[in-house]
């Protein structure tokens, strides 16, 4: 297990996409930037900063979910409730992400996305449930390296027991965003959703039928009908309910 740790620090250490230098976080709204972040599920959240992988701001909830002590928990300790069996997962996910990040988004933009993946965690009681990770990078050094990353972990049971194997980067400040990203990505492995596509799908998860979609975006009902179709072509979703519950568990509503 060990091993497999150190194969994921790696993924960050190499190629300099940490912080050389320590960062400061700004003046940030946490609860704000947290309620845009968690799914439905219990969930915990921590800051890490990349420069030492030192912990702050961490939530008394992760006590209620894995046992530990928010005052003394490691970034060690939360890493090593990964199941066996995903580490080599999420090392790639994390791989892949950087490389997403770094050639197609650009690092300029690394603090307006939020990176989402899945994989099994060990919970208080020993057993081990689907947790979905989502994280945005809160600062960076004068070369783009990571500093300081929010982290927030949510249990997703009660939404599948399986992995999809996938990673997510979406979109803030109404930027766009991409899900379905496999490990070994290339250019056209992957969804991509507009800014108009984002609005209509969270408006759908609320209820909102394609007439109020319309009246409450100011466009007509059929190019309301027409985006929803590209949606679900573009998820490969056959039904709204199909459509929702793929975009909670990777971290887009």
């Amino acid at each position: 297990m060990k091993e497999e740790k150190d194969k994921l620090k790696l993924v960050w250490e190499n190629g300099q996409k940490t912080a050389a230098t320590n960062t400061t976080i700004p003046d940030i709204n946490f609860n704000a930037i947290i309620n845009s972040l968690i799914s439905l599920g219990p969930f915990y959240f921590y800051v890490v900063d990349f420069f030492d992988m030192s912990l702050s701001h961490v939530s008394s909830s992760i006590n209620e979910i894995h046992g530990f002590n928010p005052g003394t928990v490691t970034f060690n300790d939360i890493i090593g409730t990964i199941h066996p069996e995903d580490m080599e997962f999420v090392a790639k996910a994390e791989e892949a992400n950087l490389n997403f990040i770094y050639q197609i988004i650009g690092k300029e933009h690394i603090t307006n996305y939020k990176s989402c993946y899945s994989f099994r965690s060990r919970m208080k009681d020993g057993t081990y449930c689907m947790l979905n990770h989502q994280a945005i990078v809160l600062t960076t050094d004068e070369q783009g390296g990571f500093g300081k990353s929010l982290n927030i972990h949510t249990v997703i049971e009660h939404l599948t027991k399986k992995n999809n194997h996938t990673i997510s980067l979406i979109g803030l400040k109404d930027n766009p965003s991409y899900m379905d990203i496999k490990p070994s990505f290339n250019s056209n492995a992957f969804i991509s959703f507009s800014k108009r596509e984002i609005e209509i799908i969270k408006l759908i998860s609320a209820g909102n039928t394609s007439t109020q979609i319309a009246e409450n975006l100011i466009i007509s009902t059929n190019t309301v009908k027409t985006h929803r179709k590209n949606i679900n072509k573009k998820s490969n979703c056959k039904n709204t309910s199909e459509l929702i519950r793929k975009c909670i568990a990777q971290g887009l509503i």
